[in-house]
Formats: C-alpha cells, sequence, structure tokens
C-alpha cells in the first residue's frame, strides 16, 4: 500500500537565490551605466557573476534532484526551477549591452 504524503514542498532558498541575485546584477547594471561606464564597477561585478552562475548550478542541480525523487511536489519544484533559469535570459541581455556600450 503506498502512503500519501500531503506536507508541501517547503524549500524557500531557491527563490530566495533567483530574486537576491537579479536584484544584486541589476543594481549592478545600473551602476555600471551611471558610472559612464567605470571599468572599477565590472572588477566588482564579473566575479560577483561568476559566483552567481555557479551557486545557481548548484541549486539547480539541487532541484533537479528534488523533482526526480519527489513526484508528488514536481509542479512546486518546476516552478522554482523556471524561476531560477529566468535570471539567465535577463544576465545574458545585460551582458549584451554592456559589451556594446
Amino acid at each position: 500500500m503506498k502512503t500519501i504524503n500531503d506536507n508541501p514542498f517547503k524549500e524557500k532558498q531557491s527563490i530566495e537565490l533567483a530574486v537576491g541575485s537579479f536584484i544584486i546584477t541589476t543594481v549592478l547594471f545600473i551602476l555600471y551605466i551611471v558610472s559612464n561606464e567605470s571599468p572599477n564597477v565590472l572588477v566588482i561585478a564579473w566575479p560577483f557573476a561568476l559566483s552567481v552562475i555557479i551557486v545557481n548550478f548548484i541549486m539547480f542541480f539541487h532541484l533537479t534532484d528534488k523533482f526526480i525523487h519527489l513526484p508528488q511536489h514536481r509542479k512546486e519544484i518546476g516552478i522554482k526551477i523556471l524561476l531560477l533559469l529566468s535570471n539567465i535570459p535577463i544576465t545574458f541581455m545585460y551582458y549584451l549591452i554592456v559589451m556594446r556600450l
């Protein structure tokens, strides 16, 4: 007999990570534009961007593992994965703008 587990999936770190990295990346992008394309901002932004990529990749693999092993929570986990992945096109757009300026 299969036991049904109705406990909600209580993982908030992925949303905090996605929103936090989006906000900080946007602030650094605006700071770069406002500072007349100062290279000093890029010295801060590139290591941050690299660390955000690594941490988001780790969270993506964590959520993928949970998606596979917790089939009853796939909808919630899928939404969190999509939210996490939504930062990629935004960051890529920022990168293209900075490289073309």
